[in-house]
């Protein structure tokens, strides 16, 4: 199985977080998004989105959007469970993890920050105000649903908010967002951290991390 992925991009982190916690083997195919190599016309072969994370089964399968990856790894490798079964667990962890990936992330990942610049002029310090604004509303709105008297997100055990959620604040951490008045976020994201398999997905272990520091 072959996981094409980008060191820093978080949709790659939590896929690849969720793989390592259910000890799923993969191979690392690096995806250079800053050299644009997800617009060649192979990789649009798999991923007609030319985003990253594709996940591509031993049959040839290739899957692309990464919580529909995460889906699938969950209902194929059950444990250790990332989504609840009970409906309304299943909805609240749910609303937290699209907080991240449908509220947050759409608005600041790397086309939206290339575009800033491209089309409207804006400067680098434009472009990390805009990162830190969407995200702090975002983790303003998070910090009110996560639990207080866990260790993650909603229980002893990191879900799919929880993998969503610490690679998030991988990216505050890159663009200096001050986190202070997050800090039910930043226990998870510490506990999370804290967790070998998810240690082992953090952008600095990854395979194409070194080609880039």
């Amino acid at each position: 199985m072959k996981l094409y992925s980008y060191w820093r991009s978080t949709t790659s982190y939590r896929v690849r977080a969720a793989l390592n916690l259910k000890g799923v083997a993969y191979e690392t195919i690096p995806v250079d998004l800053v050299a644009g190599d997800q617009g060649s016309d192979a990789y649009r072969a798999l991923n007609a989105g030319a985003g990253v994370p594709t996940l591509v089964l031993e049959d040839g399968t290739a899957l692309t959007q990464s919580m529909a990856i995460l889906e699938y790894i969950d209902a194929t490798w059950p444990e250790p469970a990332l989504i609840p079964t009970d409906p309304i667990k299943r909805a609240r962890m749910m609303a937290v993890a699209h907080g991240v990936s449908m509220d947050i992330h759409p608005v600041n990942n790397l086309r939206v920050v290339g575009q800033l610049g491209a089309r409207f002029g804006a400067t680098p310090a434009q472009k990390k105000d805009w990162m830190q604004h969407w995200m702090a509303q975002g983790f303003t709105a998070l910090e009110t649903q996560v639990r207080d008297d866990t260790g993650f997100a909603f229980g002893d055990a990191p879900d799919l908010a929880d993998l969503c959620i610490v690679s998030q604040m991988y990216n505050a951490e890159r663009w200096e967002l001050p986190v202070e008045a997050f800090p039910k976020l930043t226990r998870i994201s510490q506990n999370c951290l804290a967790i070998p398999a998810i240690k082992a997905a953090h952008p600095d272990n990854q395979p194409d991390a070194k080609e880039h520091t």
